[in-house]
């Protein structure tokens, strides 16, 4: 029994026992002292970081933060003991000085482990800390050490700057204390070394040579902007290089892009978004380098147009004006307006490659203040022509060189494609507003009326001018010119019968029959445009719908002036028309493309000076009509030389649609241009007859 008993005081005594527990400020204060007594007692300073218990006591300290948080959160408390040490000891503060401090390999080794530990406790304490003085300070110096040259913590720089931005986008008030003596360069370029802030940082983190570094850097920048206040977008812009140091990114990279690419190749290029970015060295690069500089370039300018789309209005104005002046004006005009046609060519190539990319309302309308300047008032032939790049690009719409001017061209109709109504409005409809282009007596008469009175001669009336010249003679429409042509109702197309429709017949009809050859080639009819010309159209309406423009035909009481002028781009669209049966067959592609786009818009003065074959024009006046009139003349003539013209036609265009080889014909560069023309009446006829009302179809 003596033994039971003994037996049984020992088990209850070890029941009584408790593990003695463990004392948490007192742990976390051994392990810093731990980390600041190797500082002190060390002899060995190359010894690497990694080969001492420093990782391992931050680690500690970390998971004890965290766990006391926890507990605190359980008990309902405030700040816990080991928080209160951390921050009344500056211990953040110690850790940066002493990675500050060169000491050999420590630098950098030390710098890989703070970073971690800075790092995890701003993800992984929930208690906010970035607006207390001995977090945010310390902060800004680990910040003021990242992004240096050679640095091989870069994917940790990164992580940090993420998790700061992160805490920023929960609470966007602490970004005046990460912001607080942010350095601010007027000129940010090579020369700005020195201690680097938090935005300069960043910039220079995107561009790093790993992929995973860029990607986070940038995707930082996307935290601190995209949907954040207008104070925070305010607070940027006056505190810090963001918008300077973007632009002057774009700047070099557009620089580094040589003008011996091949702009067919440019034509080509695909959208890059900037997520996708993988950022190779150039000797690393799968294809050319040149290649590699256009994608880094076209991926930036993505980034920079997601970020002007998402920041704050204050924000986004002053990023898209950065652009403008440090970029566009300062690079890219220069390079726009120089002698040499090849260096020309590439930048006006890639300029049509930036317009198809730019999405924000704001970079967009920078582009076009830059390209097309901010007059509103029409046009005159004697203008100075104050903005130098428009009237420059307009120009070389009609460019000795046919690169040049088939480049330019493919620039406005990117131009055209964009859903700002400044651009037409610039080019064409400031000139039409008044209707200048209409003779007094056509004010207030309606096209059915004018078709009406026109119907018996079926001859547009033209200005004195047209009306005297020979080719323009009623001959010119008589039935033994067009004899044959089947009218509109008995093509396999929706029928038109009200007078509207005879707007259409008129186009169909320009083309003498003995130069048309669609009947002979199968698949080739007027019928085929109308669903493009369709889908088109509804395109083209649903991009204008909110720009207010007037349903109806506005009658000016002005008195139109002495001589109506169309403006400098359809000036030249029309005298460029005019050529096509001397242009190569690309350039008249191109043209007739973009007058066809012109076409589309529904405004009614567009419609009625494009695609009314009977308006009564202002003296001195043109429209797209008369213009293919001047032009059909021209061909009736010189048909007359060309010995079974109506074979040779039907030839060449089996050869344009790859069903018969190519081989030497004469005239191929007038033949072509008769196809061209052809076709390019069909398509004004099929415009014109989808844009009649619902009911006269």
């Amino acid at each position: 029994m003596e033994v039971l008993g003994k037996l049984t005081a020992l088990l209850q005594q070890a029941l009584e026992t408790r593990e003695p527990e463990i004392n948490l400020l007192d742990s976390f204060v051994d392990h810093w002292k731990g980390i600041t007594n190797y500082y002190i007692e060390t002899t060995d300073e190359y010894r690497p970081v990694k080969d001492t218990d420093i990782p391992w006591r931050l680690k500690q300290m970390l998971d004890i933060l965290v766990y006391e948080e926890q507990q605190q959160q359980l008990q309902q408390e405030d700040t816990g003991p080991c928080m209160e040490y951390l921050l009344q000891h500056k211990v953040m503060e110690t850790l940066c000085t002493l990675d500050a401090v060169p000491s050999g390999k420590n630098l950098t080794c030390l710098l890989y482990s703070v970073l971690v530990f800075f790092t995890k406790v701003l993800s992984q304490v929930q208690k906010p800390l970035l607006h207390i003085i001995n977090v945010y300070r310390p902060v800004q110096k680990l910040i003021a050490l990242c992004g240096l040259p050679s640095s091989q913590t870069e994917k940790e720089e990164a992580h940090f700057m993420f998790v700061v931005c992160s805490r920023v986008k929960k609470d966007p008030n602490i970004l005046s204390f990460i912001l607080e003596k942010e350095p601010r360069a007027a000129t940010p370029g090579p020369n700005c070394e020195g201690e680097r802030g938090f935005i300069q940082t960043l910039t220079k983190l995107t561009q790093s040579t790993k992929s995973r570094v860029v990607q986070h850097a940038m995707e930082s920048l996307v935290l601190l902007v995209s949907g954040a206040p207008e104070d925070t977008g305010r607070l940027l812009l006056e505190t810090s290089p963001l918008c300077q140091l973007l632009s002057q990114r774009l700047c070099d990279l557009y620089k580094l892009i040589p003008c011996t690419l091949d702009p067919s190749d440019l034509q080509m290029q695909q959208a890059v978004q900037w997520r996708c970015l993988t950022p190779l060295r150039t000797e690393e690069s799968p294809s050319s380098p040149d290649s590699g500089h256009v994608t880094r370039f076209f991926c930036w300018l993505d980034f920079c147009d997601h970020l002007i789309t998402h920041a704050p209005i204050v924000l986004s104005a002053q990023m898209a004006r950065s652009l403008h002046n440090q970029w566009l004006t300062g690079v890219v005009q220069p390079q726009l307006l120089q002698m040499s046609e090849a260096g020309v060519l590439v930048h006006t190539t890639l300029l049509s490659c930036i317009a198809r990319h730019t999405h924000s309302s704001a970079l967009l309308g920078e582009l076009i203040l830059f390209l097309l300047g901010d007059d509103t008032e029409p046009e005159q032939r004697s203008d100075n022509h104050t903005h130098t790049l428009r009237y420059s690009l307009i120009q070389n719409c009609d460019h000795i060189s046919d690169e040049i001017s088939i480049a330019t061209l493919r620039l406005f109709e990117e131009l055209l494609q964009k859903p700002d109504k400044r651009i037409l409005s610039n080019l064409a409809l400031r000139n039409l507003e008044r209707r200048c282009y209409a003779t007094p007596m056509s004010s207030g008469v309606s096209m059915e009326e004018r078709q009406g009175g026109a119907a018996e001669s079926d001859v547009p009336e033209e200005s004195e001018e047209l009306e005297e010249d020979p080719f323009f003679s009623d001959a010119l429409f008589s039935e033994s010119e067009f004899g044959g042509v089947e009218p509109l109702s008995s093509r396999p197309c929706p029928p038109v019968n009200m007078p509207q429709a005879e707007s259409v017949n008129s186009f169909l009809c320009l083309v003498p029959q003995e130069a048309k050859t669609s009947q002979h080639v199968p698949g080739t009819g007027y019928d085929t445009y109308v669903h493009d010309a369709y889908k088109m159209f509804k395109e083209t309406s649903a991009l204008c719908i909110d720009w207010g423009w007037p349903e109806n035909i506005l009658h000016s009481d002005m008195q139109p002036s002495a001589e109506f002028y169309e403006g400098h781009f359809l000036h030249v669209l029309f005298n460029r028309l005019g050529r096509i049966l001397e242009q190569p067959y690309e350039l008249n592609l191109q043209v007739t493309s973009v007058l066809s786009r012109i076409s589309l818009f529904p405004h009614p003065h567009l419609h009625e000076y494009l695609l009314d074959p009977f308006l009564s024009l202002s003296p001195g006046g043109r429209s797209l009509f008369s213009a293919l009139v001047r032009v059909i003349g021209e061909l009736m003539q010189r048909i007359e030389h060309i010995p079974n013209i109506s074979n040779k036609l039907v030839h060449i265009r089996k050869q344009l649609m790859g069903q018969e080889d190519e081989t030497l014909v004469d005239h191929v560069t007038l033949l072509r241009g008769v196809i061209v023309l052809e076709e390019f009446c069909k398509e004004l006829a099929a415009i014109a007859f989808i844009k009649l009302p619902t009911e006269a179809q």
